[in-house]
């Protein structure tokens, strides 16, 4: 579990998705309570990032590795939008699509893998953009506020998150035609 760096840090994030949710419990003011929130999913975001470029760097990729990075990925993204959706940062509707897109691509991927087909759902460009705009837009969701005086979060985030719902739909038609032919029967 623990074997390796790589793990580790993919364990470090699973551990940062209650502290996320504590952040807001805690008896500090509003703006510092968004600032712990916004670096501690931030630092999330890097540590995915690290995490693969150490596995790949160092040899040190493994099965539970793979299955345990996009757990992480999918756990600290579901808790921080139903986090904002309880600050109504975000409209339940779209903190609905992408939690209900990540639930309903992991099971296809799961079930096309048992297939022999997870190539067929494989990660594509798509799905790379939806997660840029979601890793981008729900930081600055956290934040909600100005950055340097120069950036609104509330409006940039906003408009992002909306990016990513759309993308979101758009990868999972996607990934959904790709499967089709084994959901229909045909292969």
């Amino acid at each position: 579990m623990f074997s390796n760096l790589p793990n580790l840090l993919t364990w470090l994030r699973v551990l940062a998705i209650p502290l996320l949710v504590g952040v807001f419990y805690l008896p500090v003011s509003p703006a510092a309570r968004d600032v712990i929130a916004t670096s501690l999913f931030v630092g999330a975001a890097l540590t995915d990032w690290l995490d693969g470029w150490l596995a790949r760097k160092m040899g040190q990729t493994s099965a539970f590795g793979a299955f345990l990075d996009p757990v992480a990925d999918k756990l600290i993204v579901c808790t921080a939008l139903v986090v904002l959706v309880h600050l109504d940062r975000v409209d339940a509707l779209v903190a609905a699509i992408i939690i209900g897109r990540e639930i309903t691509i992991s099971a296809l991927r799961e079930w096309m893998a048992q297939m022999g087909a997870s190539a067929s759902v494989a990660v594509h460009s798509i799905g790379k953009l939806k997660t840029i705009s979601q890793l981008v837009a729900i930081p600055m969701l956290l934040f909600y506020g100005s950055l340097f005086g120069l950036l609104d979060t509330r409006i940039v985030g906003t408009w992002l998150i909306y990016l990513a719902s759309v993308l979101t739909v758009w990868s999972m038609v996607y990934y959904l035609r790709r499967a089709w032919p084994y959901l229909n029967g045909e292969r």
